[in-house]
């Protein structure tokens, strides 16, 4: 009697040959667990949101005791979500940590074990942050404009419905979004946690104002376009700099340094072994 054979089932494997299918969808879940359960995520993500509500609410009380009213340059607006500025240093350490914390513990070399063609995990990094990081820092930033508006008092306050004022605050999540999207492909690229923080922090926090120490002729024609400045405008908040960018252009300016960075990233994660 001849023996009948079942035809053999193809099974599309992990290279590590456990039968189970690499799909972006499964990937995600996966980098959402790992963003969860890092203690940074929860304490770094508290700073941010308490430095967007606590700085712009002590901005606030400090324009209205003022007789003179706003500073060069600042509206009811741009007072309020001055906090934006300082709590984009913990989302972008945030970014950082995310990518370089698994440099720096080998567990990279398991990530892209699992996910051989190795892109995905990027993506899915950047979308779990992405979307975790602009829903705390909306709320965050609707808190805060609400808290600066009531502290502002009747005379100098400004409402949601004003020319403005509901880009800026949508904007600034926006921005600290963006922000540490550039944060994590910096931490991509150099991979390692120090020096990825120092040019994060060094590109958004001490080269703009120190640009103001150069002459003007050397300064007007770059400085509007420096990511920080150029990202800003969305948020009404230019320090006084005569800006020649609408909003979203500068956004989209903005959105175009973090758009160059993580294609390098992309390009030296497939490159270039853990």
């Amino acid at each position: 009697m001849t023996a009948v054979l079942a035809p053999a089932t193809t099974l599309t494997t992990f290279s590590g040959g456990t039968g189970v299918r690499v799909t972006q969808a499964r990937v995600l879940l996966s980098e959402w667990t790992k963003f969860r359960s890092l203690r940074s995520t929860v304490s770094t993500l508290l700073v941010a949101f308490v430095l967007m509500i606590g700085l712009g609410a002590m901005f606030a009380a400090i324009t209205a005791s003022q007789t003179t009213g706003f500073e060069p340059g600042a509206t009811a607006i741009s007072t309020s979500l001055t906090g934006t500025f300082f709590a984009q240093i913990a989302v972008g350490v945030l970014g950082v940590l995310l990518i370089s914390g698994e440099y720096s513990t080998g567990m990279i070399r398991s990530s892209l074990t699992v996910v051989p063609s190795r892109l995905p995990m990027l993506w899915g990094k950047l979308a779990v942050f992405a979307s975790t990081v602009f829903i705390t820092m909306l709320a965050a930033s609707f808190t805060s404009f609400l808290v600066g508006q009531a502290l502002l008092g009747d005379q100098l306050r400004a409402s949601l419905s004003d020319p403005g004022a509901l880009r800026s605050v949508l904007g600034a999540a926006l921005y600290l979004t963006v922000a540490g999207l550039t944060a994590i492909a910096l931490g991509a690229l150099l991979r390692n946690t120090a020096a990825a923080i120092t040019t994060f922090v060094a590109v958004f926090f001490v080269i703009p104002p120190l640009t103001n120490l150069l002459p003007t002729s050397l300064t007007d024609h770059f400085v509007q376009y420096l990511p920080s400045n150029a990202g800003a405008v969305i948020v009404d908040g230019t320090f006084g700099i005569a800006h020649p960018l609408t909003p979203w252009t500068g956004f989209a300016v903005m959105c175009t340094y973090a758009v160059v960075l993580i294609g390098l990233a992309a390009w030296r994660l497939r490159r270039v072994d853990a």
